[in-house]
């Protein structure tokens, strides 16, 4: 599929149909999602990939779907053939940024303006969303409301935290997000030419 309009497809679907996901089709998302950025190639993002019908109910109540249930939403998470769940290690990074390559000219780690650990699972995560999309299937994030309770329920371990679900399936009609009414911001609002208060291009 075009990049352009895999982009333009996307969007968080929350039901999905009962067809299964063949697992070539999941190993080459997850492939894809290797490809992510890392700052320091740290590569400390890491994924649980949840397939079994009674441990994604278990995810989904984790993730509070009753609650999605009740506000008229389908139970996607439970439903859908695979849920992700994508977890990053902060740990990992300052492990990698002690290495003597990455020490600064004193010999210490550097000062992390930004927790670029989570850039990172955010990057792997939109990769994982948009290989969904170009394979024909559909996807959904939920952010993890209790990462304590989804690490002892999947074996995480204590330095990942667990950030969000991607459930995936074969899209079926669903209700979209009320959200969606807000439209998208005007182009100029977002988009800022040689500084913020600039004219923008045409």
């Amino acid at each position: 599929m075009e990049f352009e309009r895999t982009v333009l497809k996307r969007r968080m679907v929350r039901h999905f149909t009962t067809e299964p996901i063949p697992s070539a089709s999941i190993r080459r998302m997850l492939d894809l999602a290797q490809h992510a950025p890392s700052a320091g190639f740290s590569q400390g993002s890491a994924y649980v990939i949840v397939t079994r019908p009674e441990l994604r109910k278990k995810v989904a109540l984790l993730q509070g779907e009753g609650e999605y249930s009740k506000a008229g939403f389908h139970g996607w998470i439970s439903e859908a053939p695979v849920d992700i769940v994508a977890c990053v290690s902060e740990k990992v990074y300052h492990d990698r940024y002690n290495e003597s390559d990455k020490l600064d000219d004193e010999g210490n780690e550097i000062e992390w303006p930004t927790p670029y650990w989570f850039f990172d699972i955010g990057a792997g995560c939109m990769i994982i969303l948009l290989a969904a999309v170009d394979q024909g299937l559909a996807a959904a994030f939920s952010g993890i409301t209790d990462p304590p309770g989804m690490r002892r329920l999947l074996g995480i371990p204590p330095h990942y935290h667990p950030v969000g679900v991607i459930s995936i399936g074969h899209p079926a009609k669903d209700k979209k997000s009320p959200s969606l009414k807000r439209g998208r911001k005007p182009f100029d609002e977002v988009f800022h030419y040689d500084g913020w208060h600039a004219t923008p291009k045409k």
